[in-house]
């Protein structure tokens, strides 16, 4: 009986005890340099998301739907490098690699929400711009105010699902042997290979769940601009076929970023997944992307431009006085 408690406690500790994570940058003058980088890029993301927020917000020349779900996707940008970058710094700086079992349930819940949420946005979107472009005449009652919110609250709501359900199917695995992730956040396939009991068929679920969340929203996207291709090439002005493709350049290069590092990441087989080249391409997708996305949308975007100069005219002026 002893035995058998004593078993059951262990057990139990094992399971809901530290996890240790490796990182991804080691204390010389190279990866110090590296680390500099991406702190850089975070705080650029920072600022740069929390201003786009801001301008649409305030700006009511941005209250279309297309910035509406540009501020819907600034806010999940913002939202994941807040749930990464901040715990991987502390972590570096302090030389305390630890998470607790709570806090990596909860990163696994956000990360995987918030990535499914975007992809899924990113798709959506792309219906967005087909309407605009093939049926301007009937943009505003296609994209009215509340198909809008459904499109955007389908995919928080589709993204938090698949989030919480990972999390709490992960995190009920016992994991009784090493504690060390060989990643720089808690990720759900490094935390897989430290599970004590066989996870291949929830690896299998797992492996259909992301072609889904990937595939369907990019087969969106894929029909879109087929669609607007096809109305652009029927246009008669090839002004105003350049003026289609250029509101979409910025829609076509924050797809192929995000899609391109998670298909790299998702949809490779287990036995070519290499730990160190995933933390890479994380990196890529969980800090470079959300820099790089309000950057994409504002310094193209002559509307963003115009709610940018308006704002720091009327900073200007208050000062004045």
């Amino acid at each position: 009986m002893v035995n058998n408690r004593a078993t059951g406690m262990w057990l139990n500790e094992s399971s809901t005890g530290d996890f240790i994570l490796l990182g991804i940058f080691s204390h010389s003058p190279p990866d110090l340099a590296l680390f500099s980088v991406v702190m850089v890029v975070f705080s650029v993301a920072l600022c740069g998301n929390v201003l786009l927020l801001a301008l649409i917000g305030t700006d009511s020349r941005l209250h279309t739907p297309m910035y509406f779900f540009l501020s819907q996707l600034s806010l999940m940008d913002l939202m994941l490098v807040c749930t990464i970058v901040p715990k991987m710094a502390t972590s570096f700086l302090s030389g305390r690699k630890t998470i607790s079992f709570v806090g990596c349930g909860m990163q696994v819940g956000l990360f995987v929400s918030l990535v499914g949420s975007e992809g899924l946005l990113l798709g959506l979107m792309a219906y967005d711009r087909y309407v605009a472009i093939s049926h301007p005449l009937h943009y505003s009652t296609r994209m009215s105010q509340s198909v809008c919110l459904q499109i955007a609250g389908s995919s928080w709501a589709f993204g938090t699902l698949d989030g919480l359900i990972q999390m709490v199917v992960v995190m009920t695995f016992p994991y009784c042997g090493s504690r060390v992730v060989d990643h720089f956040f808690c990720e759900v396939p490094a935390l897989l290979k430290l599970a004590c009991v066989d996870t291949s068929l929830f690896e299998t679920l797992l492996f259909a769940c992301c072609v889904f969340m990937l595939l369907l929203p990019f087969s969106i996207i894929v029909a879109s601009y087929v669609r607007i291709l096809g109305s652009v090439l029927h246009m008669h002005s090839a002004q105003a076929g350049k003026r289609a493709l250029a509101t979409c350049s910025s829609h076509m290069t924050a797809v192929s970023l995000f899609y391109g590092a998670a298909m790299f990441i998702y949809l490779r087989p287990r036995r070519y997944r290499i730990p160190s080249h995933d933390k890479v391409v994380s990196i890529f997708y969980t800090v470079l992307t959300p820099m790089l996305n309000p950057l994409i949308y504002s310094l193209r975007n002559r509307d963003v431009m115009g709610a940018l100069r308006k704002g720091l005219d009327c900073c200007r002026s208050s000062s004045q006085y």
